[in-house]
């Protein structure tokens, strides 16, 4: 079975492997992530990478090939492993725990400018949009959270 943050069903006693993808646009501005519900720590909701959970048996290499495919039918196109962050963050109250493997790459076919969606292990669909690589004067925060150090060093490169 996978999880997902959204699932208010998830175990969070335990210590969480993930594979997320930074996905730059054409132009190197923005990147794609997830418009996800609000929660008790975040009344406006959050974005948050594309990807998800390993499963065991697999690699996270393997795992975002899979999740990127699985949620939005796309293949990934120069993927590169940029690191591993642990997160430590709470969810309406509960606190959870995961070490994230993050990658970057772009996506085949890139996906619509406006209107994307992204369709969960559970078969609920969310939003995806362009959030700006400056994102300074955004209120959503960016989950996880210490992507933003590779996100914002990006810029810098």
């Amino acid at each position: 079975m996978k999880l997902d943050d959204g699932d208010m069903s998830v175990n969070r006693s335990y210590i969480r492997v993930k594979a997320m993808l930074v996905v730059p646009d054409p132009d190197g501005s923005r990147h794609l992530v997830s418009v996800n519900a609000p929660t008790v720590e975040n009344p406006a909701g959050y974005h948050r990478l594309v990807g998800g959970s390993v499963e065991l048996g697999e690699t996270h290499r393997e795992a975002i090939v899979r999740e990127v495919n699985e949620e939005l039918g796309a293949r990934i196109v120069g993927l590169n492993h940029l690191g591993m962050i642990e997160n430590i963050f709470r969810f309406n109250g509960e606190v959870g725990h995961e070490i994230v493997a993050l990658y970057s790459g772009t996506l085949d076919p890139t996906p619509a400018e406006e209107g994307g969606t992204l369709t969960e292990s559970d078969g609920s669909v969310v939003p995806v949009v362009w959030r700006p690589f400056d994102d300074a004067g955004l209120t959503v925060p960016l989950y996880p959270a210490g992507a933003n150090d590779w996100i914002r060093s990006s810029l810098n490169a």
